[in-house]
């Protein structure tokens, strides 16, 4: 008969420990936002052609907004993401998934983000398809991040503390009123892209505000 006391520091055999999913997320994280400034590009003397310098850096304020947006975006997905990984006191593998999903369309961010500030100030449907595509990879990255948050929550028994239904549903509304606005941005691309960038600026100031307030109202035990 094995007498060995089972040790408290393995994970539950039913599931696995968020350490590694955290730890993973926070790299990808990582790399999406530094690649972001590599689109920040220096005016060679040559290529100035008689302008000035200070003039060169002015005329590539697309690449600076579209920056300072997407930059802002991703980082207030991880910090939201972090406050969603302290629920949790273990994942599953659909959890696991559905933060691959998530990820992915975190890490695609610098694309439409040089895309846009290539084709902002194009004045033709190129600025307009350029707007769409990054309205889209937003929606594309909301829908994610709630599938996730529901992921996280479905199952009392893997957070350290059971949250209330109504309190996830609360929590899920405001998610998607930022889901419909993130809609609505794709119409806005096709009147506006500069207005739609600066409304996704607005929606990154609207998560910077904790949206998962209604499942934080428990305390936490600490991991």
């Amino acid at each position: 008969m094995n007498t060995t006391a089972p040790d408290p520091s393995r994970r539950d055999a039913t599931g696995f420990s968020t350490a590694r999913l955290e730890a993973f997320s926070d790299g990808v994280f990582a790399i999406a936002i530094t690649l972001l400034v590599l689109d920040l590009n220096v005016p060679e003397p040559d290529s100035l052609h008689g302008e000035s310098l200070a003039g060169a850096l002015a005329h590539q304020w697309p690449s600076y907004f579209a920056y300072l947006v997407s930059f802002l975006v991703i980082g207030i997905i991880w910090i939201n993401h972090h406050a969603m990984c302290a629920l949790a006191r273990r994942v599953d593998r659909r959890t696991l998934f559905a933060n691959l999903f998530l990820l992915l369309t975190v890490s695609v961010i610098p694309y439409p983000t040089r895309l846009l500030a290539t084709y902002l100030t194009a004045g033709d449907t190129d600025a307009h398809t350029a707007a769409a595509v990054y309205a889209a990879t937003m929606v594309a990255m909301g829908l994610a991040f709630s599938l996730l948050f529901l992921s996280f929550t479905r199952d009392a028994r893997a957070l350290h503390t059971p949250v209330p239904r109504a309190d996830v549903n609360a929590a899920m509304r405001r998610f998607s009123l930022g889901g419909l606005a993130y809609l609505a941005t794709i119409g806005i691309a096709f009147l506006s892209p500069v207005a739609m960038l600066a409304t996704h600026a607005l929606l990154a100031v609207y998560y910077c505000f904790d949206q998962l307030a209604p499942v934080r109202r428990t305390p936490v035990t600490p991991r």
